[in-house]
């Protein structure tokens, strides 16, 4: 029976490192899309701001005549 109960003993431990390299790449996955999209609202509020500029610079230049 030794020989059974160290097999199951490595099947276990086999079983929970394959687990925990699913969380991790699964975690790892996220934390990529999180990213992704914190980048995309920097860039919009980016864009949002230098259009914001451009409508302001020139009302400014028509106030100027």
């Amino acid at each position: 029976m030794g020989f059974l109960d160290d097999a199951k003993d490595a099947a276990e431990a086999t079983g929970k490192k394959v687990g925990e390299a699913f969380d991790d790449a699964k975690e790892r996955i996220g934390d990529k899309v999180d990213e992704a999209q914190a980048d995309a609202k920097v860039k919009q509020a980016e864009h949002e701001r230098d259009a914001t500029k451009a409508k302001n610079d020139y009302k400014e230049e028509l106030r100027k005549d």
